[in-house]
């Protein structure tokens, strides 16, 4: 019986080179892909890449995405800032360039699988694929995952899901793997320093206009809804005796409605461009939970499903709701689907 083809995405980090030389340890026919995504290796990333792929003994290839990453992720990006919105550029990757785009070309080249360094596991069964969260839950990045569907998990795995961080350290290391200590970025990957704001303003044409209050009363100048967030108090430019949060970015009007800390709390959102892992909507919510950031706590929520929104409302109200990121859906360990977040109510 022939081995199975898998292609591994690597960018040069332990995760990616810990899962091919897991998945090559299991049999597996293993090659090593990098997706040219926003500008050229720099010499550190080409060393890392040829070093890991030597050292595991396999080819690796580049595959140059730069076009549709510019078009697909870093336009709608600044658009979405534009339109007083935060997106998660992290997740419309996965969607349209990972597991779209790349996952389609390595099936071209041959291979039967695609594998990545997340910390998340797929598990099958009489009614499909199911998404898991990581082993490691301090590590578990199934959150970004949650546009994933039969057609895509079907070609997918996800070996070190069934790690925690410090076994995945520690193989690294007996494999002279580089970076076995080094820091993980959280950062976006095409931000230098994660400087968005400056990046926003390179790409876009700021407009200033007002600082209101929740009455319409104008408090200040703000110098174009791109520079803020929800929830944001730093750097709000107001005299005032009480601390003040940005609550809302009113691209309609041009407006930035800022308020106290308790405003910030919402008991309800509505959510759209909704995805279930399944391909079907859960029959009913027992046990739900939601997860309206990566690094947010999941809150018990209940869902009333419309034909294309989701009304999610939460027992205890949540801070900093914010239009543009994703809601995740989850029940125990598996990641049940989600959506964007279009608004919310404060509490």
């Amino acid at each position: 019986m022939p081995q199975k083809k898998v292609a591994v995405a690597m960018s040069g980090g332990i995760d990616s080179s810990v899962a091919a030389a897991l998945l090559k340890h299991q049999g597996y026919q293993v090659f090593g892909v990098t997706m040219l995504l926003y500008s050229k290796p720099d010499k550190e990333q080409k060393a890392k890449l040829k070093q890991a792929a030597e050292s595991l003994g396999i080819p690796h290839y580049i595959i140059d995405l730069r076009r549709h990453f510019r078009h697909q992720i870093i336009k709608p990006f600044c658009n979405e800032y534009n339109n007083g919105r935060t997106p998660n550029p992290c997740i419309a990757c996965n969607q349209h360039i990972k597991f779209g785009l790349l996952l389609n070309k390595v099936r071209r080249m041959g291979a039967d699988y695609l594998a990545t360094g997340h910390y998340a596991r797929i598990e099958s069964g009489q009614n499909g694929f199911r998404l898991i969260k990581g082993i490691d839950h301090g590590k578990d990045q199934s959150y970004f995952l949650y546009t994933l569907g039969q057609q895509q998990l079907q070609y997918l795995l996800l070996p070190i899901g069934e790690l925690y961080k410090n076994q995945t350290r520690r193989i690294a290391r007996e494999l002279c793997l580089t970076e076995t200590e080094g820091h993980e970025s959280q950062d976006i990957c095409f931000v230098p320093d994660n400087d968005y704001r400056s990046f926003v303003a390179r790409h876009l044409s700021c407009q200033p206009g007002d600082i209101v209050d929740t009455d319409g009363g104008v408090l200040g100048k703000h110098s174009g809804l791109a520079y803020y967030t929800v929830g944001q108090r730093q750097g709000l430019g107001l005299a005032s005796d009480r601390r003040l949060y940005v609550l809302k970015l009113d691209s309609r009007n041009n407006k930035l409605v800022v308020g106290s800390q308790s405003q910030l709390l919402s008991s309800r959102l509505i959510a759209g461009r909704l995805n279930w892992v399944s391909g079907k909507a859960p029959q009913d919510d027992d046990g739900i939970t939601a997860r309206i950031r990566y690094k947010s706590p999941e809150a018990p929520a209940s869902l009333r499903l419309n034909r294309d929104t989701a009304e999610v409302s939460f027992s205890q109200p949540q801070r900093s709701v914010s239009p543009g990121q994703a809601v995740v859906f989850y029940q125990c360990e598996e990641v049940l689907g989600g959506g964007i977040i279009e608004s919310s109510e404060i509490s």
